[in-house]
């Protein structure tokens, strides 16, 4: 019993990756694609974390797994939005089908 619950987190884990690595190939630009890749990341390394716990059972690695995942979920979401940001203030273009734009009537013009 086990051996199956572990099996479906790490399925599951392993479809999230699958579904961030297609989102860095299908979505249009920077900004799309780094919104696939770490939610949908971050979510399958969690899985996968959680499965191997689940399969072992033992403290020391069930605290680790923890530990990394409170660690990606504080620290990519952080990640994503800083390198976003810098992306955009580099002019990195939006994708040509973009309606809204907020960051531009919330700030100023970068000074170069």
């Amino acid at each position: 019993m086990n051996e199956i619950v572990s099996g479906i987190f790490l399925l599951l884990g392993t479809l999230f990756i699958l579904v961030s690595a297609i989102g860095i190939l299908k979505m249009p630009d920077l900004y799309t694609r780094m919104s696939a890749t770490t939610k949908a990341s971050t979510l399958g390394i969690g899985l996968v974390l959680i499965g191997t716990s689940v399969y072992w059972q033992d403290f020391g690695i069930a605290s680790r797994a923890l530990a990394i995942i409170v660690f990606l979920f504080l620290t990519a979401p952080v990640a994503a939005h800083i390198i976003g940001r810098a992306a955009y203030f580099g002019n990195v273009p939006l994708w040509e089908k973009t309606k809204i734009d907020e960051l531009k009537e919330r700030t100023d013009e970068p000074e170069e």
